[in-house]
């Protein structure tokens, strides 16, 4: 068992101190793990796929973040539950919780290769495979699938690892497999010529690496000892963690199911338009990748501070969990702001890390609605990493109710709804604008639930 002595530092420490030291390995390894996917396109997109690769590989994508909402699911809630105990000083149970989350997450892992593997084509057209890209995300797909309980055991234990205490153990995990990646890239795609084959094999190396890593950790652990029957499932201890965890997978749910209706819209409407359905979803799978590396770097400002939240709400020290509050605002702030100002002068920059379109009709339209894209689809992305982080936030609290809230207004309930009106009226443009209205009216929301819990702390 942890002595509590040694966890007293993330109540009385300064907090600029001990965000450097938790939140710089947590942006570094969750840019890492974004890494993984983009690292792929980037090489794809430059072979002699071009856009076809690119579109395979981003309608691939959002079956990962399935597979990740699960990990997360499991891992963010064990993490919280984790934090918040340490902080009130009950550390007995959490062995139960973390034996609980791995086990569940190798059940979840086993499950969803079940049922993607037999019906994947018609699961990657669902998700927006025309009949130029469906070969390479079929090719590509099989290999992802075959090693998904790697995947998400090495993303929930991950989380658990930043909880301990241990940030740079994480990254370390998470930076060699995509070291591994970058290396075997070029390697297996030019060299051996091995196209989305060798793409996907350099992506599960990595991924295998990473969870070697993150497995070694488990035997050297600070605040919990597994032992075989922490991974019996014990539904009852794992209640709590099931609660503070739910945000994570409807986040991660909800990026499927915009990913879904935004390929679909964009293939129907796209069609329409002089575009064609390819390079609407090819760019809007860049967008994701690059639209990820900045929300992961928001995020890992959140959960590495996660530790640091559940432990001083354990020991109820509400001052301080403002404090905090306000410096991870300017944090995502500032991130917001450099990242809308790149993207609105300089798109082509960013989309032409991707490859140059060579296997379509005409490239300037690839480039025209690339620009476009990114000037409108990401006009508000202040707001975006503002809600996103308001979400993580209360769920380290231990308000999963407001968590979920925040998540759902966004993505679903505004998002969806437009998407599927604006384009009626404005063609594919209407696709592109749907993106920034939803986020105005979901930051009102998220300003609105956000006072209310501070006002609440102040009643305490």
């Amino acid at each position: 068992m942890v002595n509590q002595e040694n966890l007293e530092f993330l109540g009385k420490e300064k907090i600029a101190k001990l965000m450097a030291k938790f939140c710089i390995p947590c942006v570094l390894s969750l840019l890492v793990s974004a890494l993984y996917n983009i690292v792929d396109q980037i090489f794809v997109g430059n072979s002699e796929l071009s856009t076809l690769g690119n579109a395979a590989t981003g309608i691939v994508f959002p079956i990962f973040i399935i597979a990740q909402g699960f990990a997360w699911y499991f891992g963010d809630g064990a993490a919280a539950y984790i934090n918040i105990h340490q902080g009130s000083g009950d550390t007995s149970k959490i062995h139960k919780c973390v034996g609980t989350g791995i086990t569940l997450t190798l059940i979840v892992s086993i499950i969803l290769l079940a049922v993607f593997y037999p019906l994947k084509t018609q699961i990657l057209t669902v998700f927006g495979a025309s009949e130029n890209s469906i070969v390479y995300a079929v090719e590509y797909f099989d290999i992802i699938l075959g090693f998904f309980p790697v995947y998400m055991l090495s993303n929930m234990i991950n989380a658990v690892i930043r909880a301990d205490g241990s940030p740079s153990w994480s990254m370390l995990s998470m930076l060699a497999g995509a070291i591994a990646n970058i290396i075997l890239d070029p390697i297996f795609i030019f060299v051996c010529k091995w196209g989305m084959f060798g793409a996907a094999w350099a992506t599960v190396i990595g991924q295998i690496i990473s969870f070697i890593i993150s497995i070694i950790y488990l035997f050297r652990t600070k605040t919990f000892r597994l032992t075989f029957k922490s991974l019996i499932p014990n539904l009852k201890d794992y209640s709590e963690a099931f609660k503070l965890g739910l945000s994570s997978l409807i986040t991660q749910m909800t990026i499927v199911v915009i990913s879904l209706v935004c390929n679909i819209m964009l293939a129907k409407y796209g069609s329409m338009s002089k575009y064609g359905a390819d390079i609407p979803i090819a760019v809007i799978g860049i967008e994701s990748k690059v639209f990820t590396v900045v929300i992961n770097i928001v995020v890992g400002v959140v959960l590495g501070c996660q530790p640091i939240i559940g432990y001083n709400i354990g020991a109820k020290n509400f001052d301080r969990i403002k404090k905090l509050y306000l410096s991870i605002l300017l944090c995502t702030v500032i991130v917001g702001i450099i990242s809308t100002v790149l993207f609105e002068i300089a798109p082509k920059t960013v989309v032409g890390m991707f490859g140059k379109p060579t296997n379509i009709p005409n490239p300037d339209d690839y480039w025209e609605f690339a620009c476009k894209t990114f000037r409108i689809f990401l006009a508000l992305l202040i707001f975006t990493c503002t809600i996103k982080m308001s979400s993580i936030f209360f769920q380290a609290v231990g308000k999963p109710i407001f968590a979920v809230l925040t998540s759902l207004i966004r993505d679903v309930i505004c998002f969806v709804p437009l998407i599927c009106i604006l384009p009626i009226f404005y063609g594919i443009d209407g696709v592109l604008f749907s993106a920034p209205i939803a986020d105005l009216i979901a930051m009102i929301i998220t300003i609105i639930l956000t006072l209310l819990f501070f006002a609440k702390i102040k009643k305490r």
